[in-house]
């Protein structure tokens, strides 16, 4: 979720994967009836209150969370709603995005209202059912009184309908939509999970006013409007046809179809890279239930895709995707790692996409591996286990030395998950929901089958078969699950789920071996009359492996079968990638799971990612050998020639460099000709591996501004992506001239910073490195130095595959003027050496 100002392979999927393109149908637009697509789900799920969680790290994060949902202060996060039509309030006012002037304010008691409602029926705690009955009530007097505020009869917020003006006349406005989306979606979970009609009734008005405000919009204006976020909106007034019959609701729900997004995906096009990530999940959620209600095939096709590109090119080895919020270019894994991986909140709404779309492909167990590893690794590491309410994270970072925290953008601890009232976020709001719902997946049904999807310790309760089943496990401290008939008496066919990661597998029924080799990817399918005290005991080896990321091979990351194990550092967080020796890696201990292995030539523990808290950690990993360091004079480009592409490395190492996009060849520069920068997309693309390995260098140049430089334009900039790179940037975020290091993202920069650069005239800059301490020159003279630096070009990694002159390895504004000879070295220059450079005569 963007905040107005400021920030914001997986697996590539097994071979069952490849289904997702053909589920997705023709895209024909043949519109079916909402009953006759229920009719063909395949299998449905379990009600909540079918299914109860035994005693597991699962159980624990469900009662933690419930206890916050009982103690939080419904007058506190009442106080802006009523407030808002002019309803008195003497509520302490909430923090973090629930402050009063804060434009998202309200979306928390959405979600709210969902968590109690699922809690209610996950628990069967009356007490969660009658608090949301109380929220419910309250919100229908701040819905009944909007009208005497001056607002259209209907409308319920914790801010002003102006914010809507505001919305559809382009004037800017934090995502009104999105808490409109949360606050319908609590009061249709109140409704169908604790039976309160009066949820009903106040949804309905709100769909009502949803319906009068989008309607005089045109085609131009709505699509208009969709360009801010708006959360699941389609979602919700598909869930209002299911629930009333009402075909007007599906009219609605399309006025939201994102024709900028869904029309790329329609045709099986990535074309993600840029946009915020969560803001498209909910939309493809909602392309699903329009498909699920009778709309055409291509909602389904649109659904599927994305789940398939983004499982495939967009996600992290824990299941998340995103690197500060946003997806990138795919297939780049290594070159996104930061502290800001992996936001919850997408997970959270990928994990309801592949839940749905589990409904009607459950042969497809490529989906459930997405969602084990997603949900085991990610969602239930995202809760604090020391806190008593459940506290939860924002991202799950990756990047070296990552630390479990709320962003400093909550303007908290930095140390610190959220907290009951300062800092909520819409991560703190899906972390209400996730930790009430952990056992909707487990199992799902036909008419008789009974799937077992995940392996969490728990009991279902199948009424219609008039059966019980419980599963025991110790998954995934243990390889085993086992299955045993509890009450009842059944003729049913039991369905359980082989992973792909587990390969012989075997099972036993009542203390007899099966025959059955069931194959990694398929199902242990057995057909019989069941009754009490029957018994199968099913093993799932799990094997130590390594899953290389896709831009980078020699970045790897660890597992034991689904379990993405992260190497525990305490206190101390690296700056780097630890180097791991993959052949080192040893089983310590089955129960709990703990590895040994050594990083940097040292032991290191290796820990479920889940399990770690309270400490730095590290989930990727350097392997193979270093490369050598660079010759001493590594590259010299004097840009002296006047046609083609190819800028000629004079040191006669082959390092050519070329000229790309709007570069062109100046014929009177500083020294000879120069290389012009049209500030577009004009850049120069240095050689790779230009500084791998590199324990000491030096780069200059002579560069020219024409006029004001974009900020975070770059002089040049070599690494490996945004995880690692070194840059000189003439206009930082703070004025400054400024070079920065890092190997683990924006976060763990560590700079340089000087006056800003004169434009209209040749200048000389210069940055040298070695033992610790980097200088900036500019004219030859010392501008700035560090002495602390700790990261060097060598922990980049194996190769580094970019660097430029005059472009930036993230989406900032190219450079605008000239550039003369550049070049690069092995070694530290001395600052005699670089005063020489900078006295070099002019042409």
């Amino acid at each position: 979720m963007t905040p107005p100002l400021g920030r914001r392979q997986f697996l590539a999927a097994t071979g069952t994967a490849s289904a997702a393109l053909a589920l997705a149908g023709t895209g024909t637009a043949h519109a079916a009836t909402g009953a006759a697509r229920a009719a063909a789900t395949v299998v449905r799920p379990f009600p909540l209150t079918a299914v109860t969680l035994l005693d597991s790290p699962f159980r624990d994060n469900q009662r933690r969370n419930s206890a916050y949902l009982r103690f939080v202060d419904l007058d506190r996060l009442l106080h802006t709603f009523r407030t808002n039509v002019g309803l008195s309030s003497s509520a302490q006012p909430c923090g973090g995005w629930e402050g009063p002037s804060v434009e998202l304010r309200g979306h928390s008691t959405g979600h709210l209202l969902s968590g109690l409602a699922l809690a209610h029926a996950g628990t069967g705690e009356t007490a969660l059912r009658d608090k949301g009955r109380t929220l419910v009530a309250e919100l229908a007097k701040c819905q009944a009184a909007s009208p005497t505020a001056g607002f259209a009869k209907g409308y319920l917020s914790a801010f002003p309908e102006s914010f809507f003006d505001r919305l559809e006349t382009g004037t800017g406005v934090w995502a009104p939509y999105y808490t409109i989306h949360k606050i319908m979606a609590g009061l249709v979970e109140q409704y169908r999970l604790a039976g309160n009609d009066q949820a009903l009734d106040v949804v309905l008005q709100q769909a009502r006013w949803v319906d009068a405000r989008t309607a005089k919009l045109s085609y131009e204006q709505m699509q208009r409007v969709l360009e801010t976020e708006f959360g699941g909106m389609n979602d919700v007034l598909a869930d209002l046809h299911a629930l009333t019959g009402d075909g007007k609701w599906l009219d609605v729900a399309e006025r939201f179809t994102h024709a900028r997004v869904f029309d790329p995906l329609a045709r099986g096009e990535d074309r993600l890279a840029g946009l915020h990530a969560n803001t498209q999940i909910p939309k493809m959620v909602g392309a699903l239930r329009l498909w699920e209600e009778g709309r055409p095939d291509r909602y389904r096709t649109i659904a599927a895709n994305f789940w398939q590109i983004v499982t495939g090119h967009h996600s992290y080895v824990i299941g998340g995707n995103s690197n500060g919020e946003a997806f990138h270019e795919p297939d780049v894994v290594a070159g996104q790692l930061s502290d800001n991986t992996c936001e919850n909140c997408n997970s959270y709404n990928m994990l309801k996409l592949t839940r749905l779309l589990h409904f009607h492909t459950p042969g497809r167990t490529d989906l459930l591996d997405y969602y084990e590893r997603t949900l085991l690794n990610q969602m239930l590491g995202e809760q604090d286990p020391d806190s008593a309410h459940g506290f939860n994270i924002y991202y799950t970072g990756l990047a070296p030395g990552s630390f479990k925290r709320q962003p400093s953008f909550m303007g908290t601890d930095p140390n610190a998950y959220s907290t009951d009232y300062d800092n909520f976020s819409c991560d703190h709001g899906t972390g209400m929901e996730t930790h009430a719902k952990l056992a909707d997946t487990i199992y799902t049904h036909g008419d008789r089958d009974l799937l077992v999807n995940l392996f969490i310790p728990s009991q279902v309760v199948w009424r219609e078969q008039g059966i019980t089943w419980r599963q025991t496990t110790g998954f995934p401290d243990s390889s085993t699950t086992t299955l045993t008939v509890t009450a009842g008496k059944a003729s049913h066919r039991l369905r359980i789920r082989i992973p792909s990661w587990a390969s012989g597998a075997r099972a036993t029924l009542n203390g007899r071996a099966l025959p059955d080799r069931p194959e990694p990817g398929s199902r242990l399918t057995l057909d019989r009359a069941w009754r009490t005290g029957d018994r199968i005991e099913v093993s799932l080896p799990m094997r130590t492996t390594v899953e290389a990321t896709p831009d980078d091979p020699d970045v790897q990351a660890v597992l034991h079968g689904p379990v993405v194990l992260a190497g525990a550092y305490g206190d101390r967080a690296n700056s780097w990638l630890p180097r791991l020796d993959v052949s080192s890696v040893q089983q310590a201990s089955s129960n709990p799971l703990r590895f040994t292995a050594r990083a940097d030539g040292e032991a290191v523990t290796l820990l479920p990612i889940a399990r770690v808290h309270h400490q730095h950690y590290s989930v990727y990993w350097l392997t193979g050998a270093p490369p050598p360091p660079p010759p001493a004079f590594a590259a010299w480009h004097r840009f002296d020639e006047t046609s083609g592409t190819t800028a000629a490395d004079a040191t006669g190492n082959g390092k050519a460099a070329r000229l790309v996009g709007g570069a062109s060849w100046l014929a009177s520069g500083r020294i000879g000709g120069a290389v012009a920068l049209d500030g577009t997309d004009g850049h120069v693309a240095l050689a790779e591996d230009l500084l791998a390995g590199a324990f000491a260098y030096s780069l200059a140049t002579w560069v020219r501004l024409d006029g004001q430089p974009g900020a975070w334009s770059r002089i040049f900039d070599v690494g490996t992506g945004v995880t690692a790179n070194l840059f000189l940037t003439p206009l930082s975020g703070d004025g400054t001239l400024r070079y920065a290091i890092t190997a683990g993202g924006a976060g763990g920069e560590q700079r340089i910073d000087a006056d800003p650069l004169p434009a209209g005239r040749w200048v000389h800059v210069a940055v040298t490195y070695g033992g610790g301490t980097a200088v900036l020159y500019v004219d030859g003279a010392e501008a700035g130095r560090n002495t602390g630096v700790t990261v060097e070009p060598r922990h980049f990694g194996n190769h580094i595959r970019t660097g430029y002159v005059g472009r930036s390895q993230y989406a900032d504004p190219y450079l605008k003027g000239a550039v003369d000879d550049f070049r690069v070295y092995g070694r530290t220059l001395s600052a005699p050496e670089v005063a020489a450079l900078a006295q070099a005569p002019a042409a």
